[in-house]
């Protein structure tokens, strides 16, 4: 099944992103094994999310010795402790939220002469038990990486509470984006990304509508 709804969740990106086509599907496929994943490579998809680093360091390294050409996004929360493993498996790193993580990632990626692409998780709903930098903070955290980390940031990314009407958050980190003069923003899931794409999702996070529910 997962094949067809890869094929589905496209042409609904494709009818969403008319006038934005380059609109860039990660596959979400954290808490599913290699035996899920494996359909969606065969059917030629290469972009994939996964939230924790110990489960990617599980699967991926084996699926990457079959199938050429994957770029793993990480979309969890990171820990300093985990930088360096983080830095070693990932393509982009979504997550970028604190000082302590940019600059545990900075000095990785000094140590180990690779660069991932980094976004800058920003709480647009202020959840306190959520991951991200207040709004009002996206600017100046953005500078600071920048400055005093050395770090380029690529875009912005963000996580609406799940009871709330979606739209508003995603202008939101929209207009945090211009502000930082950044370009990329991933924003939009299974429940939305067609709301998220017409407020200029360039990235969106799907897992559900490919894989199926969780157990």
């Amino acid at each position: 099944m997962s094949h067809a709804n890869l094929e589905q969740v496209k042409r609904r990106i494709e009818a969403a992103s008319a006038s934005e086509p380059d609109v860039t599907l990660i596959a979400v496929s954290k808490t599913f094994g290699a035996e899920d994943i494996a359909p969606v490579l065969d059917a030629g998809h290469r972009i994939f999310g996964e939230n924790r680093v110990q489960e990617a360091q599980g699967k991926w390294p084996q699926l990457q010795q079959r199938y050429n050409g994957v770029e793993l996004h990480l979309i969890g929360p990171l820990q300093s402790n985990k930088a360096a493993a983080a830095v070693a498996l990932f393509d982009v790193i979504q997550t970028v939220d604190r000082e302590k993580i940019a600059k545990a990632l900075a000095s990785e990626m000094r140590k180990q002469n690779k660069h991932p692409s980094l976004f800058v998780q920003v709480n647009t709903g202020e959840e306190p038990q959520k991951a991200g930098i207040p709004p009002q903070n996206t600017s100046a955290f953005v500078e600071r990486c920048r400055d005093a980390h050395g770090l380029t940031i690529d875009g912005l990314m963000c996580i609406p509470p799940f009871d709330e009407n979606p739209g508003p958050h995603f202008a939101l980190l929209r207009k945090l984006a211009r502000e930082c003069a950044l370009e990329k923003l991933s924003m939009g899931m299974s429940s939305d990304f067609e709301t998220a794409i017409a407020f200029g999702a360039t990235h969106v996070r799907v897992g559900s509508a490919i894989f199926g529910s969780r157990g």
